[in-house]
């Protein structure tokens, strides 16, 4: 007779007894796995994640509804992100980007305006899309500013804008959703800068002075592999206008989608710590979009941060756009940030919803499997506590007192 918990041999039983040894088999393994699921799910909910950069907005904007905050409150499972998925995961906040689409991209589209395809190839350059004049960027802006705020009204208390670090850390640790408001690409911002200190009123924390595209203060980083990402001019008079008058708002600058020249003005005008929100390390994956040892040096000096994004083309040591990307890829990127900056200067950047991801993190559902591969490769809980949320938490406060 079989032991308390042990599956009776079906082999030597007859037919009926047979079928309740299954029943009893699938019953007890089933039970197995949902304590280990819930086992699982407990451990890897115990890492609250504020990460360095989504397009959710973007995402939700291009379904042209009126109602599209109840899709991300209530969950369409559509994309990469919504609340019910992110509270499922321990998702706790990030830099939320306002992105203006370039006209040339497809309105019903959620890829910005770049042939993934053309990133398959060994070797690419993409040619920068045209400029976008204020008074056409800041209308959509303002739509998007629109939805954001209409998720913090209608989620009953579950989505925060945060006005400032101290703002942040507390609304994080009460188990809110905590937005940090970032506009990528400052096309909406006029050379008077009259707009910039409206959208500070508004919420705006954050802001990348480019996408990878030109404005009137800078040229964005084009797509190219391999490449140097020192291409192209930094930033014009207005540029370095912009960056002082950031400093003076206390909003955090971002050198995400800057070319080289335009990274060492910033790091040359500002005084705050250099910001890269989702950008990776350009020695292990040579894209324009990645970070050079020099680059990462002032990093470090002024104790900034990065925040490693998923995208693939910015992982694959190959600059594929692909979703045939093993995760380990990511790994292998913090584990380099972490030797050369140390443990206090890198973060989660992911990109979700604004570019493709690999085949595992197809949602925001996947972070548990990339959380675990840490874990295992020997991750500490006082290590992941820093890479999931304190540094960044702990780089606003300095910079959003």
């Amino acid at each position: 007779m079989p032991g308390p918990g042990e599956i009776p041999n079906i082999k030597a039983a007859p037919a009926r007894e047979k079928k309740v040894a299954k029943s009893i088999e699938r019953t007890l393994n089933f039970s197995y796995l949902v304590t280990t699921t819930k086992c699982y799910d407990k451990i890897q909910m115990s890492y609250q994640i504020f990460d360095g950069h989504n397009d959710v907005l973007f995402r939700l904007f291009i379904k042209n509804k009126i109602n599209a905050h109840e899709d991300f409150l209530q969950g369409d499972n559509e994309g990469h992100l919504d609340l019910p998925r992110m509270e499922e995961v321990g998702f706790r906040g990030g830099f939320f980007a306002i992105y203006v689409p370039s006209p040339e991209a497809e309105v019903n589209s959620s890829d910005k305006p770049i042939r993934y395809e053309d990133m398959e190839k060994d070797e690419y350059s993409l040619p920068l899309p045209d400029l976008i004049g204020s008074d056409q960027a800041l209308p959509t802006v303002i739509r998007k500013i629109s939805l954001l705020s209409k998720i913090e009204k209608h989620s009953q208390g579950k989505v925060k804008i945060c006005l400032s670090g101290s703002e942040l850390e507390k609304s994080f640790q009460e188990r809110s959703l905590s937005v940090l408001m970032h506009i990528e690409g400052a096309e909406c911002i006029d050379d008077n800068f009259y707009n910039l200190e409206a959208l500070y009123r508004s919420g705006l924390r954050s802001i990348g002075p480019v996408w990878s595209r030109p404005t009137i203060f800078g040229e964005g980083v084009p797509f190219a592999f391999p490449h140097s990402p020192d291409i192209g001019k930094g930033l014009t008079s207005k540029g370095i206008e912009l960056i002082k008058n950031c400093n003076d708002l206390k909003i955090i600058v971002d050198n995400s989608h800057l070319n080289e020249k335009g990274f060492w003005d910033i790091a040359k005008h500002s005084h705050n710590p250099l910001v890269a929100t989702h950008s990776n390390a350009h020695q292990l994956c040579p894209h324009t979009r990645n970070l050079t040892n020099q680059q990462l040096d002032a990093i470090k000096e002024t104790k900034g941060m990065v925040g490693v994004n998923f995208a693939p083309a910015f992982l694959r040591p190959d600059g594929k756009m692909i979703a045939e990307t093993d995760i380990q890829v990511i790994v292998d990127h913090f584990k380099y940030f972490i030797d050369y900056l140390g443990e206090d200067c890198v973060g989660f950047g992911s990109d979700f919803d604004g570019a493709m991801m690999p085949k595992d993190l197809s949602s925001v559902l996947g972070m548990n499997k990339l959380l675990d591969l840490m874990v295992n490769q020997g991750f500490d809980d006082q290590l992941m506590n820093k890479l999931c949320h304190q540094n960044w938490i702990k780089l606003v406060k300095r910079t959003l007192p």
